[in-house]
Formats: structure tokens, C-alpha cells, sequence
């Protein structure tokens, strides 16, 4: 009796998933691992490896998003189309890791930047999560960027807009909303939010842009949180740590960090 009630509990428990359109979790990510090695060769792959990655990843990656579309799916198509953005997604990531090691004289290598910090892991997961994203592939995408933040503690939703050259240093706890829009040649520190404000009336009492925009050139250092669709960090603006903004800065304009008030030395 008792094998035969653990038997009707497993078989319901199981019958709850059975006719869902999910992916294998662990596929997903070694398919980005081949991706990794695809698109920094010189640190992760092989002379001659990117013809045979390629095809591997191909054909990983239909069977993956064949899962979680309909019968009448398009994923050969899809894929497809994601494999011929490969060339630009390197290009910018090779930028956002020069942007790294002209930011950082702690580095001592572009190599280091790509093999050791967790800043170009977590942009090289978006900038793959974000493509996967805009050719309406469900559940990979975020699978891809929970991934990344599990590994290194960086948050970003792949439906963020993030331009070249994107500098996270450090980057613990840092938190890019969907409908976050960053600018070129950007630099964020650990623990800064790109947030929505809270919808205190629900989910669908903040609709549309929920996250703010960050023009090109500002840097935004650790601890800073900034808030709402309609705020605006202007060109070359610099947010101190701990800020908390919730209204737009203009261009080139530096927000008060909080400080300790100075001792008297008397």
C-alpha cells in the first residue's frame, strides 16, 4: 500500500509537467559554453574548432528552441538567424573588453579581462540572452541570463538596450532592468540598479518603458540606484555612489555622492 500511494503521488506530480514546452536547462548552457569558445577562439577555442562548433551549436540549439515553440515552429529558421548575428555580437564584445582593459589599470591583459572577470561573463551572457530575445525565442533567453547572474552575481534581463564599449567593474549585485536603454562607452561599478519604481497598484499600473536611459559616456559608480521609465542620465553625466535618483540628470552634470560629514580638526 504504501509503494502504491508513493506510485499516484509521483505519477500526478509528474503528469503536471508532461505536455509543457520546456528546455533542458543544462543543454541550454553548454550550448553557451560552445558559444563562449566560438567567440573568443583565442582564449577558449581551437585552431580550425569554429566550422565544427558552429554546426554543434546549430543543431543543439534547434532542438532547444524546437521545445518551447509550437509543432509549427520556425527554429531552423530562427537559429539560423541567430548564427549570422555572431560576427557583430564579437565585434561589440571585443569592444566591451578593450573598454574593460582601458578601464581597470588593475588588468594586465585583454586576455585576463576575457578569461577572469565576471563583468565580460555577465555582458558576453546578455549580449547572446539579448539576440535570442529579439528574435521572440521564449525561456532560453532568460535561462541564459539567470545563469550569468548565478555565476557572477550581475543581474541583467535580456531585453535590456546596451550599447559598445560596456564597462561593469566589480560588478556584485549589479541589477539591469528590460527596459533599461544604456548609451556607448558606459561604466557601472558593484551594486548599481537600473530599476523600475514600484507598481504599488499592481503589475499592469506601470506599463511601457519602466527602467531608466543612460546616455553614452556616463559612469555610474558602486551603490547607486537609479529608478523610472522616464528618467534620463545625460551624456557624460557621472551618478556618486549610494545616489539615489529617481529624476533625470542633465549632460555632463556630476550627482553629490554621500559623504561623512568632515571633522572638525580643532
Amino acid at each position: 500500500m504504501y509503494d502504491a500511494q508513493l506510485q499516484a503521488v509521483a505519477d500526478q506530480l509528474a503528469a503536471a509537467e508532461r505536455n509543457s514546452h520546456l528546455p533542458d536547462c543544462g543543454a541550454v548552457v553548454a550550448i553557451l559554453d560552445d558559444l563562449r569558445r566560438l567567440l573568443f577562439p583565442v582564449c577558449f577555442g581551437r585552431e580550425g574548432d569554429a566550422i565544427s562548433l558552429l554546426s554543434q551549436i546549430e543543431s543543439r540549439l534547434i532542438q532547444q528552441i524546437a521545445a518551447v515553440l509550437p509543432p509549427d515552429n520556425r527554429a531552423e529558421e530562427l537559429v539560423r538567424a541567430f548564427l549570422l548575428r555572431l560576427p557583430a555580437v564579437q565585434r561589440t564584445l571585443l569592444e566591451d573588453a578593450e573598454a574593460l582593459f582601458d578601464g581597470d589599470p588593475a588588468a594586465r591583459s585583454r586576455e585576463e579581462v576575457i578569461l577572469a572577470y565576471p563583468g565580460l561573463y555577465a555582458v558576453f551572457v546578455y549580449r547572446v540572452a539579448h539576440e535570442l530575445h529579439l528574435l521572440g525565442i521564449p525561456l532560453l533567453p532568460r535561462i541564459l541570463s539567470e545563469h550569468a547572474h548565478s555565476q557572477t552575481g550581475i543581474d541583467i534581463h535580456p531585453g535590456a538596450v546596451i550599447g559598445p564599449r560596456f564597462f561593469i567593474d566589480h560588478g556584485t549585485g549589479v541589477v539591469i532592468g528590460e527596459t533599461a536603454v544604456i548609451g556607448a562607452g558606459v561604466k557601472l561599478y558593484q551594486g548599481v540598479t537600473l530599476g523600475a519604481l514600484s507598481p504599488r497598484a499592481g503589475r499592469e499600473s506601470i506599463s511601457g518603458k519602466r527602467h531608466p536611459t543612460v546616455e553614452n559616456g556616463v559612469t555610474i559608480y558602486s551603490g547607486a540606484t537609479i529608478l523610472g521609465g522616464d528618467t534620463v542620465i545625460g551624456e557624460g553625466a557621472v551618478v556618486g555612489g549610494n545616489a539615489f535618483v529617481t529624476r533625470s540628470v542633465p549632460a555632463g552634470v556630476r550627482t553629490p555622492t554621500r559623504e561623512p560629514e568632515p571633522t572638525d580638526p580643532t
